[in-house]
């Protein structure tokens, strides 16, 4: 069986993307002297370099990998070795031109970017195996080899093509998912409009049409499209365990919401021998370190709570948003250690020296542009430092205290066309919600909403909106057994085939939410509503939705006291079993959305965090080399952080006690006794 992590490595990860084939080779022994210096302990390589390792059809030039090679394991530093799969070289798309990919439209891309590849191709799929097989079979065995990394960033910038290849794939998937074609008919619901099937060569992918399509046609593709990469992917990680048994094979993810919404991390996470992850801060006016959070928290729990690794950040600047400001003094290291508190192996980044040509000339760099006399480089030095500190916490997993159910299809079926209000967005809730838990200092499990949820006292599910049988069930066993759940609007809505469930909404979620919604109000742009408390004097607003709720058993929390929706139920809470579902039906925002989930950590018996400060994070990891308390200050003032345990300060080395110093913008790591 293939390692779960690197081959070799004995401390955390550090390093970063190394394309050394954009430099003379005069530069490579500079470069292994600095990465000594910075306490580099892998690179990645080879993720970009088909054209140069085939430079002609069957033509290797592996002379130069080899000595790359050699060099690495000379100096002690491990290789995350990529096969080049997402940039197919200018002659192969010569030879087969209809591989590249096409629109909805109907207008193929050209060659000249990255990942413009259609996964159907036959053409495109033999020769990945074989670039993928040559790569093995030289380096399968090469001690300086930790981990294989297949392809780049699946689904980023291109997940679908609409071509007449992936038609014919198309066609012979619905056949293996459905049996026939009047099960497709009876899944899409084809008797509206017209649209009903005789035989499979009727069907073709969801092009453009005149108006809306059919979203069931639609949801399919998307999961049509994930699929094919996957495919894809397990077709080259299976060569790499045939011939290169024993070392891990992985690609990396981007699993923050923010960067890819067009893969279903669930089943990828099944696929990778160790989940890696790629993240950049976004720069749209939310708090950044939150979304950071969120990202790495996702992450893990693609993992299944198992160390993952983050594969790529920047160590300043990134070169494709609209505005890219610096990091600031001391956030690289706060960015690189907070992965690392929800359960990283280390910190990676794109890319080990920052290049002169190309679209990311501009993106930031481990060496920058401006060399190793600049601040950037020194801390990078001493973040190289610091993580050689911290190598004892390997293989401990991050310890979390609620859980929010996430599901890739529901995002998909929620964002097709003609839906009740353009406003809401599940991506929205789910930040909302996920700040919400963060400003109360939980850390988050991700769960699919089919999966065991009993280890979590809370469970939040900020937008389901397709909700399968099973994971309503799933829900309600939950509650019946003793789990506090709150539950946002538009969720339990449709089946797996966006078919909305039968009787009145919530659909699958009517039981345990103990309610039914007679219609819902989407509330026009800037329009808001007051909700008031039952038993007090608080005042809430929300936004967006309304809905005409019926109490079914629950009772009344908060009321509308104005709106479409004016003397109805706005927030409900639903006594079942043992446990306690809650039901809010408006749309409320961090902090209005505070007094709703402060209500459910009552019940679930989650006791608030007031002793610690706004945007001073409090993370644990713990395994059998002991429990480590990560304390990140994200604030411009100094910090103290209540211990409950003496211990060490592993990046000092001082004994602590008592309370934990944490001064404005730094990261304390303690080993606790």
């Amino acid at each position: 069986m293939p390692e779960t992590t690197p081959r070799g490595l004995r401390r955390l990860a550090y390093g970063g993307d190394y394309n050394p084939e954009q430099w003379p080779e005069s530069i490579w022994q500079e470069d292994v002297r600095l990465m000594r210096e910075a306490g580099v302990t892998m690179v990645s390589v080879g993720i970009f370099s088909w054209a140069r390792l085939e430079p002609e059809p069957g033509a290797y030039d592996f002379g130069w990998l080899d000595r790359l090679l050699d060099l690495l394991h000379e100096h002690g530093i491990r290789a995350d070795l990529g096969t080049p799969t997402v940039v197919p070289p200018a002659w192969f798309y010569r030879a087969h031109p209809d591989a590249l990919p096409v629109t909805r439209e109907g207008t193929r891309y050209a060659f000249g970017s990255r990942g413009a590849i259609c996964h159907s191709s036959p053409a495109y799929r033999a020769a990945a195996a074989n670039i993928t097989e040559q790569l093995a079979r030289r380096y399968g065995a090469h001690p300086a080899l930790a981990l294989w990394h297949v392809h780049n960033e699946y689904g980023v910038p291109v997940s679908a093509c609409y071509c007449d290849t992936c038609a014919a794939h198309f066609r012979r998937w619905l056949d293996a998912r459905y049996g026939s074609v009047d099960a497709v008919n009876d899944a899409w619901g084809t008797a509206f409009w017209g649209q009903h099937y005789t035989s499979y060569d009727q069907i073709d992918p969801p092009r453009a049409t005149p108006t809306v399509g059919n979203p069931a046609q639609a949801l399919d593709y998307r999961r049509f499209a994930d699929a094919t990469m996957r495919e894809n992917f397990a077709m080259e990680r299976d060569i790499l365990h045939r011939l290169s048994p024993g070392v891990p094979v992985t690609t990396n993810f981007m699993t923050a919401l923010s960067q890819c919404d067009s893969v279903d991390y669930w089943a990828w996470g099944r696929e990778v021998d160790l989940v890696t992850n790629d993240h950049y801060l976004i720069t749209d006016g939310r708090r950044t370190h939150v979304n950071l959070a969120m990202a790495a928290d996702l992450t893990r729990s693609v993992a299944g709570g198992a160390p993952w690794l983050l594969l790529e950040h920047s160590t300043s600047g990134v070169n494709w948003q609209p505005r890219n400001p610096a990091k600031r003094p001391g956030e690289m290291a706060r960015n690189s250690l907070a992965h690392i508190a929800r359960g990283s192996e280390g910190a990676m980044f794109f890319q080990w020296r920052q290049s002169r040509r190309g679209a990311e000339k501009f993106h930031s760099a481990m060496v920058p542009h401006a060399g190793t006399d600049s601040r950037v480089w020194r801390e990078v030095v001493q973040l190289g430092a610091d993580l050689g500190a911290l190598a004892e916490l390997r293989g401990t997993r991050t310890v979390a205290d609620a859980a929010m159910v996430w599901d890739w299809h529901s995002w998909w079926a929620q964002n097709l066309e003609w839906r009740p209000s353009e406003d809401h967005d599940a991506r929205e809730r789910a930040d909302s919600f996920y700040e919400t838990l963060y400003d109360r200092h939980l850390t988050v499990d991700f769960t699919h909403p089919e999966a065991d949820l009993s280890a979590h006292p809370l469970v939040v599910v900020p937008a389901l909106y397709l909700t399968t049988e099973a994971a309503g069930r799933n829900l309600r066993a939950y509650v019946e057994n003793g789990g506090t759940l709150v539950v946002s609007y538009f969720s339990g809505i449709v089946d797996e085939h966006d078919a909305v469930q039968p009787g009145a909404y919530p659909g699958a979620l009517r039981d345990v939410l103990g309610l039914t919604v007679e219609e819902w109000s989407p509330l026009g742009e800037g329009e808001t509503v007051r909700i008031t408390e039952q038993a007090g004097d608080g005042a809430l607003t929300g936004d967006v939705w309304t809905e005409s709720v019926v109490p079914r058993g629950a009772g009344t929390v908060w009321t509308y006291a104005d709106g479409p929706a004016a003397g109805r139920p706005a927030v409900t809470r639903h006594r079942l079993g043992k446990g306690t579902a809650w039901y809010v039906s408006t749309r409320l925002v961090p902090p209005a959305l505070d007094a709703v989930i402060g209500a459910a950590c009552e019940d679930a018996g989650i006791a608030p965090r007031t002793d610690l400060p706004r945007d001073v994070e409090v993370v644990r990891r713990t395994g059998d080399s002991g429990t480590y308390l990560f304390a990140l200050n994200h604030t411009a003032h100094d910090a103290k952080v209540p211990l409950d345990a003496p211990g060490t300060e592993l990046l000092s080395g001082e004994p602590v006690a008592g309370h934990l110093a944490v001064p404005a913008g730094a990261v304390r790591v303690v080993r606790l006794a």
